[in-house]
């Protein structure tokens, strides 16, 4: 079985909530980084911990949730070697798949509702990287993410 990390903020811990028995449901193990609960937090704290889990390797694929997705986002792809993706439907989460092999999705829990949370997932969890013309962009990537780590030494 495989694990999937889930974070969020007190805006999306609602929303996370209602996705996490979904996707043991769907045969995921679900470990989830917090919030644990409603009372104010602060999304940086959160969607740091689930990056550097995903950027370690252990982990393949992680989900973070704020109000808008904007501010995990930034966050996550702070990270060498995350590739997060705000995704407010299905044909944005199985492009960030197709083309970009996103690791983290994020979603906004203020523009999607439990439904089509679960249907942005699904299209996400079930799209496989293209690789292709794609692969050779996502080597520049971490080209351009080396030559950063250059930079700060």
């Amino acid at each position: 079985m495989k694990t999937i990390l889930i974070a969020s903020d007190h805006a999306g811990f609602g929303l996370k909530e209602k996705l996490k028995p979904y996707l043991v449901k769907i045969g995921l193990r679900v470990k989830d980084l917090g919030a644990h609960s409603g009372q104010r937090s602060d999304y940086p704290i959160f969607a740091y911990n689930l990056a550097k889990e995903i950027a370690r390797g252990k982990n393949k694929r992680g989900i973070l949730i704020c109000k808008s997705g904007i501010g995990n986002s930034i966050v996550a792809n702070r990270v060498s070697s995350v590739r997060a993706a705000l995704c407010y439907n299905a044909k944005a989460a199985r492009l960030s798949r197709e083309h970009n092999d996103s690791n983290v999705l994020v979603l906004g829990s203020a523009f999607v509702n439990e439904k089509q949370a679960k249907i942005i997932l699904s299209a996400w969890l079930n799209t496989r990287f293209k690789a292709g013309r794609h692969q050779r962009r996502l080597n520049l990537l971490k080209r351009i993410e080396k030559d950063l780590r250059r930079a700060k030494s």
